[in-house]
């Protein structure tokens, strides 16, 4: 059974004579424990996509089931972690962390046993994380990258089975995102969850998946999947293999070719001379 299937999903936005279709026809396996990254044009649908994962957004037509189970909305089996970090401002590094435990869903018939088990997970997160030095810090004390191991702490804190990120590096600096990418590869081994990954950045795209999905616009929809030839252990050397650059070429053309943006250096010329006259 998949951890995530997407079959035939459609998102349609408005309605009467100009309706929007976001997405359309969209199918998607994904295998318990795999690391599926997704990349495409600007309008594809990719972090709708996600949100209709995560439950909190409806889709219009299709089926989407996470364990076997249709998602009708948000459930504890699957968290979500975005790009602007979404901690509270008013509660420390650790209360952030383990903020979840803290919801009805979690909370009902919890015992004294449970609330240990919570604290020893929290503490376990918190050094996996390296942020011991920082548990009664406030956020707004903590760089960006350290916010962004809060946010991914919080979001392992009530080991969901499904970990979906919407771009969750694209605000960090290169040599941020380089040891996040590492970090995050080692966190998924350890808690064995399936990861959905959505991304503008190809290379990231390559190193951490998989597989990498390819998204095109209008209407959004998968245009093409590729499998990583890489083995699961990744080292930044992978960069420069040719298994690495072939692929990266690949997708490249691919979102170009899918993307409706002309790039004619003719055409260029041609309104550039027509600006001058």
């Amino acid at each position: 059974m998949s951890a995530i299937s997407c079959r035939r999903v459609e998102r349609i936005f408005g309605s009467g004579r100009t309706p929007v279709v976001a997405l359309k026809g969209v199918s998607l396996e994904i295998a318990a424990g795999e690391f599926v990254t997704v990349v495409g044009a600007s309008g594809c649908g990719k972090s709708t996509l996600l949100r209709m994962i995560a439950g909190l957004e409806a889709y219009t037509g299709g089926e989407i089931e996470a364990g076997g189970a249709p998602v009708v909305g948000p459930g504890a089996d699957r968290a979500m972690v975005f790009q602007n970090y979404s901690l509270y401002p008013w509660l420390t590094v650790m209360r952030n962390i383990k903020f979840a435990r803290q919801l009805e869903v979690h909370i009902r018939d919890r015992t004294s046993a449970d609330v240990d088990a919570a604290s020893g997970r929290a503490d376990a997160l918190l050094q996996l994380m390296g942020l011991e030095q920082a548990a009664d810090s406030y956020p707004s004390q903590l760089s960006g990258g350290m916010q962004q191991r809060v946010a991914i702490a919080r979001a392992l804190m009530t080991r969901p089975r499904i970990l979906l990120m919407d771009e969750p590096f694209g605000a960090l600096d290169a040599q941020t995102r380089e040891v996040m990418h590492d970090l995050i590869l080692h966190v998924c081994a350890l808690e064995g969850c399936t990861v959905v990954f959505v991304t503008h950045d190809v290379d990231e795209a390559i190193y951490l998946g998989r597989r990498v999905v390819v998204m095109a616009p209008r209407p959004g929809r998968i245009d093409a999947i590729y499998e990583v030839p890489l083995p699961p252990k990744r080292s930044y050397a992978m960069r420069h293999s040719s298994e690495f650059l072939t692929l990266r070429a690949q997708i490249l053309d691919r979102i170009r070719g899918t993307s409706q943006v002309r790039t004619d250096l003719r055409l260029l010329e041609k309104l550039s001379r027509r600006a001058a006259s």
